[in-house]
């Protein structure tokens, strides 16, 4: 199946190795192994160093991301998983909760790439993971990578509000760094 084309950021550089951790929930194996495989390349490629975790399934990697944000020291996370449509709202529960949670945590400044496949069947899911085809597992590992380098360049400024600190400054009343009393 033959998709759009579309522009693809470089890789971005860096003065020291970020670490990922990918977690992956194999409940689909041989899509999860692909998915993995594409990761793991383009963080390689990028210099990142890389643990990798497994979880029952595609709800548990939030919970899992969110632990270790909280516990471990990683600059960013690769989610990464495969829910097939069934016969059942299951599908959209597994969908929409795990792709919510880890949107909000993203929205925290946790640096994650989603890689979650949600597709209709096992043909759309293997075309996707497959690391010489659509390779959203590299996809994903890239964005958390791009994430990581924004973090990094921002967490270099300070934010300020409205004068720098080492600007003297008075407060109504005051004179010279005395109150009027």
């Amino acid at each position: 199946m033959a998709g759009a084309s579309h522009y693809i950021l470089d890789l971005p550089k860096f003065d020291s190795a970020p670490r990922l951790l990918i977690v992956v929930a194999p409940y689909y194996k041989m899509i999860a192994d692909n998915l993995v495989s594409g990761a793991k390349a383009v963080a390689e490629d990028a210099g990142a160093k890389v643990d990798i975790v497994e979880v029952p399934g595609a709800l548990e990697v939030p919970t899992a991301i969110a632990m270790a944000a909280r516990m471990a020291d990683y600059d960013g996370f690769v989610a990464l998983g495969c829910v097939i449509r069934g016969e059942t709202t299951h599908y959209d529960t597994v969908c929409n909760d795990s792709s919510r949670a880890l949107t909000l945590m993203g929205l925290d400044g946790i640096c994650i790439g989603n890689g979650i496949l949600t597709v209709e069947n096992h043909m759309q899911a293997e075309v996707r993971a497959d690391p010489k085809g659509q390779n959203k597992g590299g996809g994903a590992a890239a964005a958390a990578l791009h994430l990581i380098s924004l973090s990094r360049k921002w967490a270099r400024r300070t934010k300020g509000i409205g004068f720098k600190p080492s600007e003297s400054f008075r407060i109504a009343g005051e004179t010279d760094g005395s109150k009027n009393a």
